[in-house]
């Protein structure tokens, strides 16, 4: 059975004749016990509201069967989802390999607060080779960071070869799998030990709500993640839990309508005089394009434009130019966002002159939802004028 299938069919867990479509939102903190002999049994769940009741565990089960894992966990945000699995895994004395074209807000929590608890972070080049990636591994290192395409420049990493390689020298892998948000990649098919989303993005997909999940096939990751997530307290609310199954539920096809969409728009951008590179994995043109058909099923919405000759200022009087593309960040909701992302792609660290052409003009992203995209084009066709 499809995906979009068991995600979507009323069916599933009829025990009842009498109830509704959807899942039932319970609030709680305290759960009541039916003796005082298993008050304290540790093989009982929930204990206390902080486990999740029913609402989180349907969310769960329904992640799990997304990614093809055995235990998926929910926790409050898409950044506590990939700053958690860190601090259940790695020690003082431990270093990490992140991959330079990470979320900036990975950058900024392990030069932050990593450090702080004595653990190493290096950082290496999108475009090795998953041998050149684990031959920087040195006998401290206890994970490796992979986000593939990468934040903003679309840096596309052999992941299945990475995993296989960090697996034979032991090393655990963590991938951020938001891009494909459990549909057009499945990191845990592909060798890797934990998947994490942002389901405030694509799975949400309305802009309503923050939650993040990770997903595990090993039963001795899962205990150690629910450890760590019992000991900070990450507890996700029943009505955020709700929200994110309900957009569950269209997932497939938000999706896919928000990929089709950039693809025909990115195309368009491609012929345009005013544009000096279009940064899109499913396109043709793109720097491991190959690899990328390879392992995704699909490219989704987001991508990134550099237009000739402009600078931060122009940038901007693009943006405001715009009519139909709300101007914030994050993506993965209903309606169609852009951002010019200069000042990010400048606090990128360097580890390579070939990035040079990231900043020969205006860099403004794209997120495509779900207008019409013949609507999108001729609104950035207007605005496109600032750069004639």
């Amino acid at each position: 059975m499809k995906d979009i299938t068991r995600l979507t069919s009323a069916t599933f867990g009829r025990k009842h004749s009498r109830r509704a479509v959807n899942v039932a939102v319970e609030r709680g903190s305290t759960v009541l016990m039916e003796s005082a002999e298993v008050l304290y049994d540790e093989d009982i769940r929930p204990t206390y509201g902080t486990d999740g009741l029913s609402t989180q565990t349907e969310l769960c089960r329904l992640i799990a069967d997304l990614e093809g894992a055995t235990d998926s966990f929910i926790l409050p945000t898409g950044l506590a989802a990939l700053t958690l699995p860190m601090f259940a895994f790695l020690s003082a004395g431990d270093e990490i390999l992140v991959v330079n074209s990470c979320y900036a807000p990975v950058r900024r929590f392990v030069e932050t607060q990593l450090k702080r608890y004595g653990v190493t972070a290096r950082y290496y080049d999108p475009r090795l080779t998953p041998e050149e990636v684990v031959a920087l591994a040195t006998p401290q290192t206890r994970l490796i960071y992979v986000e593939s395409p990468g934040s903003l420049t679309f840096d596309i990493q052999d992941i299945p070869g990475i995993a296989r390689a960090a697996r034979a020298r032991g090393i655990l892998t963590l991938c951020d799998n938001t891009y494909g948000a459990g549909v057009l990649f499945k990191p845990l098919e592909h060798g890797v030990d934990m998947s994490m989303q942002a389901l405030t993005k694509y799975v949400g997909g309305h802009s309503d709500i923050l939650i993040g999940s990770v997903s595990v096939r090993d039963d001795g990751l899962a205990k150690k993640l629910y450890a760590a997530i019992k000991a900070w307290g990450f507890f996700t609310s029943a009505d955020e839990s709700y929200l994110a199954i309900r957009g569950l539920r269209s997932l497939h096809l938000r999706l896919k309508q928000s990929g089709q969409s950039a693809l025909k728009i990115a195309r368009w951008l491609e012929g345009r005089p005013e544009v000096a590179h279009v940064v899109h994995p499913g396109l043709e043109s793109h720097r491991g394009h190959d690899i990328f058909a390879r392992d995704f099923t699909a490219a989704n919405g987001l991508f990134m434009v550099i237009f000739k000759g402009g600078d931060e200022a122009r940038s901007q009087e693009f943006l405001n130019r715009l009519t139909l593309f709300g101007l914030g960040f994050s993506w993965g909701g209903f309606e169609s966002l852009a951002v010019y992302c200069e000042p990010q792609i400048q606090r990128r660290t360097k580890l390579s002159g070939d990035d040079d052409w990231l900043l020969s003009g205006s860099a403004i992203r794209f997120y495509i939802g779900l207008e019409d995209p013949d609507d999108l084009i001729a609104d950035i066709e207007n605005a496109i004028k600032v750069f004639g």
